[in-house]
């Protein structure tokens, strides 16, 4: 073999060995690349996880607050305890009082924290709104309000509770999404009490919650019942 062959043959066969080298290098660099890319995936996929369970865990527990509270406002309710009730309420927007469940945030009243906690003591009239049917205005004390329109039945062992959902259904309009976009509502609702009506005498008390600074209190208390 000539010498001239002889370097040619060397030559290639350097290449190819080069060649196979970067080949190799190659294949493991993409593998190595591989794997990194699915390290990234899987460590993104369990953040996505945690973020998830965290939420979760969040909703539970807002959830069990929120139901909770609602339990201790129907039996402050219940007893007519205004002072303990106070508590409860809404710390910059108040409580509305609404007669029925078309909420009227020009007529409806709306008193402070403070001013719930001296309700049960308090003989001042006010129109709470305008009576179904005749129109005329309610014109009430505190007590006579709530006995008519807050606690007319025992709304603490009801033979419904929805949560954030319309139970009792008349001809007014319930516009308490429209008027409370923040809010989360229960009602407690009663079918019917005398067998005559057919269902037409039944009550519901809507109480609506918002959160502030990651607590539940209380905004509004609707009465709703069948109307003309």
């Amino acid at each position: 073999m000539n010498r001239k062959v002889f370097l040619i043959i060397a030559l290639v066969l350097t290449a190819a060995i080069a060649l196979t080298a970067c080949a190799s290098k190659d294949s493991t660099t993409l593998e190595d690349q591989k794997l990194k890319e699915k390290d990234e995936q899987i460590a993104r996929l369990q953040e996505e996880k945690e973020q998830l369970e965290n939420k979760i865990e969040e909703l539970n527990k807002n959830k069990s607050n929120l139901l909770s509270r609602t339990i201790d406002v129907i039996e402050l309710l219940k007893e007519k305890d205004m002072e303990g009730l106070s508590e409860y309420v809404h710390p910059t927007k108040g409580l509305r009082f609404s007669p029925y469940a078309y909420v009227d945030v020009k007529s409806d009243q709306v008193f402070t924290k403070e001013e719930v906690a001296k309700l049960g003591g308090n003989t001042e009239v006010y129109t709470w709104g305008n009576f179904d049917g005749s129109g005329d205005p309610i014109k009430m004390n505190f007590t006579d309000y709530y006995n008519r329109f807050v606690y007319d039945k025992d709304f603490a062992n009801p033979h419904i509770i929805g949560n954030n959902t319309e139970v009792g259904k008349g001809n007014t309009i319930n516009n308490i999404h429209e008027v409370y976009t923040e809010g989360h509502f229960i009602e407690f609702h009663f079918t019917g009490f005398e067998d005559q009506y057919e269902g037409l005498d039944w009550r519901s008390l809507i109480l609506v919650f918002e959160q502030h600074e990651g607590q539940w209190y209380l905004v509004g208390i609707v009465h709703n019942e069948w109307t003309i």
